[in-house]
C-alpha cells in the first residue's frame, strides 16, 4: 500500500473518462467504451504495429514469411484471446464498410502498381499480360464457378460471382511477386507479368461481378445479356480507359513539363499521388466507366510522362507506404473475422476442396498451358502460373456485389472467399521467398 501511495505521488493517474459524457452514439456504445477506456493502449499498439510496418519487410526479406501472414496471425490472435473478441466483425453485418475499406486500398495499389511499370504497350512486350487477361482468366472464373456449382450447390448466380472474385491476381496481396521498383522489372517476365495482370484484371473481371448482379436480380435473358454487353463490358471499359490515359497523360503534362519554375514535381510532395488517384477513380466511376482500369493506366502513363525523373519514384513510395499501413489495419481486421468473427466455424469439407482446386489446381493447371508454347523458361513459367495470389480485391468484390444484387447462399460465399484467401496467403506467403530467390540466380540477377 504504501509503495503504491509513493509511485502515484510521483506520477498522477490518469482519470477515468465518463463516456456516458459524450452524446455521440459511437461513444455510449460498448465498442466506444471499450476504445476509449483502452485510449493509450491503443496508442502504443498502433504505434507498435506501425514499426513493424517498416521494419518488417527488411528482417522478413531472406525468410519464408510475408506480411500478410504476420498481420493475419496478429488479428487472429487478438480478437481470439482478448477483450477485442466481443467486437469482432463479421463481413455479413458490416458489408457496407468493408466494400469501402478494401475499394481504397485497392485503387491505391493499382495507382502504385502503374508507377512501377514503364515498359511500352505493344503485343510483344504485353504478350504474357494478354494471354492472362484473354486466356486465364475467364477459363477460371468459369472452372471456379463450375466448381461452386457443382461441389457447393450454388446457383447460377452465386456460382458466377465466386468465380468472378476469385480470378484476379490481387493487387494489394501480391507485392512481393510484383516489379519491387518504378521500371525495375529489367527483363524479369515473371514480375512484370505479375504486376501488369494485377493492375489490369481487377477491371476485366468486373463485367463478370455485373453479370451476376443482373442474373441474381433478373435472371438470364437475350436482353440483359445485350444491355450488360454494351453498359458493362463496352461502356465501362472504354471509359475506363479512355478517361485513365487522357487523366495520366494531363497530370504528366502538369506535373512534368510546365515551365521549370512552377513544374509540381519540385514541390516533392508524395501526396500528388494519393490526389490524382482520388480524382481519376472518382472521376471515371462518375462517367460509369471503371475506376480501376482508369487508376492502374494514369499511373503507367505517369511514369512515361516521367521519362526517369526521381520524382515518380517519391509518387511511388508515398502509394506504397500508405498501401501497406491500410493492408496492416485489413489484415488485422481479416484475422479477427476469422477467429473472433467465426467466419470459418461452419466450414464444411466440399469448400475446403474447392479451395484447394483454386489454388493448386484451376489457376495453375490453367496459367501453365496458356503459356506453354512460349519461349520461356519453364520456372519463369510457372511462377506465373503459380503466383496468382488471391487477396483483398476478392473481399471487395463479393462485398460490392452482396451490397447490391440479391444472393443467396451469403454465409458460404462469404466462408468459401475467406478460406480461399487464408489458404493463399499461407501457402503464397511461405514459397515466395525461397522460389524467387531461386528465379533470380537461375536468370542470374542480383538478390537485393
Amino acid at each position: 500500500m504504501i509503495e503504491e501511495l509513493r509511485w502515484s505521488a510521483v506520477i498522477p493517474q490518469r482519470p477515468a473518462l465518463d463516456v456516458t459524457a459524450f452524446a455521440d452514439p459511437l461513444f455510449a456504445s460498448d465498442i466506444g467504451r471499450f476504445l476509449l477506456e483502452n485510449y493509450v493502449l491503443w496508442l502504443l499498439s498502433i504505434g507498435v504495429v506501425v514499426l513493424l510496418v517498416a521494419w518488417l519487410p527488411l528482417m522478413l526479406k531472406k525468410l519464408p514469411l510475408s506480411l500478410p501472414i504476420i498481420f493475419v496471425g496478429f488479428g487472429m490472435a487478438i480478437f481470439e484471446f482478448t477483450p477485442l473478441g466481443a467486437f469482432s466483425p463479421h463481413p455479413v453485418n458490416s458489408p457496407v464498410l468493408i466494400e469501402k475499406a478494401t475499394e481504397f486500398i485497392v485503387i491505391i495499389s493499382l495507382m502504385g502498381a502503374g508507377l512501377k511499370i514503364g515498359r511500352p504497350f505493344t503485343v510483344t512486350n504485353w504478350g504474357i499480360t494478354i494471354r492472362l487477361l484473354a486466356i486465364v482468366m475467364p477459363l477460371t472464373i468459369a472452372a471456379i464457378a463450375l466448381s461452386g456449382w457443382w461441389f457447393l450447390g450454388l446457383p447460377l448466380a452465386s456460382a458466377l460471382l465466386l468465380g468472378a472474385c476469385l480470378a484476379p491476381t490481387d493487387p494489394v496481396l501480391a507485392s512481393d511477386v510484383q516489379i519491387e521498383r518504378p521500371n525495375g522489372d529489367d527483363g524479369d517476365e515473371a514480375r512484370f507479368a505479375l504486376t501488369s495482370e494485377a493492375g489490369l484484371n481487377d477491371a476485366f473481371a468486373f463485367p463478370f461481378v455485373y453479370l451476376a448482379l443482373i442474373i441474381s436480380v433478373s435472371g438470364l435473358g437475350l436482353s440483359t445479356v445485350g444491355t450488360w454487353l454494351w453498359q458493362d463490358v463496352v461502356w465501362r471499359l472504354s471509359v475506363g480507359a479512355v478517361l485513365g490515359a487522357a487523366c495520366g497523360w494531363l497530370l504528366g503534362q502538369i506535373i512534368y513539363r510546365m515551365p521549370q519554375n512552377t513544374r509540381l514535381s519540385r514541390t516533392g510532395d508524395g501526396f500528388i499521388a494519393l490526389g490524382a488517384t482520388l480524382v481519376i477513380y472518382a472521376t471515371t466511376e462518375f462517367c460509369h466507366g471503371y475506376g480501376f482500369l482508369a487508376v492502374f493506366i494514369a499511373g503507367v502513363m505517369l511514369n512515361r510522362s516521367a521519362a526517369g525523373d526521381a520524382f515518380n519514384s517519391e509518387l511511388h513510395d508515398f502509394a506504397d507506404e500508405t498501401e501497406r499501413l491500410v493492408m496492416m489495419v485489413l489484415l488485422v481486421l481479416f484475422g479477427g473475422i476469422l477467429t473472433g468473427g467465426e467466419l470459418l466455424k461452419d466450414i464444411g469439407w466440399d469448400s475446403v476442396f474447392v479451395a484447394v482446386l483454386v489454388l493448386l489446381v484451376i489457376r495453375p493447371a490453367i496459367g501453365w498451358l496458356a503459356l506453354i508454347d512460349l519461349p520461356r523458361p519453364a520456372l519463369e513459367r510457372f511462377v506465373i502460373a503459380f503466383f496468382g495470389i488471391r487477396g483483398l480485391g476478392s473481399v471487395y468484390y463479393l462485398a460490392f456485389a452482396l451490397n447490391h444484387g440479391d444472393f443467396v447462399d451469403q454465409h458460404t460465399l462469404w466462408a468459401t472467399v475467406g478460406l480461399i484467401i487464408l489458404g493463399s496467403i499461407a501457402l503464397h506467403g511461405l514459397s515466395v521467398t525461397p522460389v524467387m530467390r531461386h528465379l533470380n540466380r537461375t536468370a542470374g540477377r542480383s538478390e537485393n
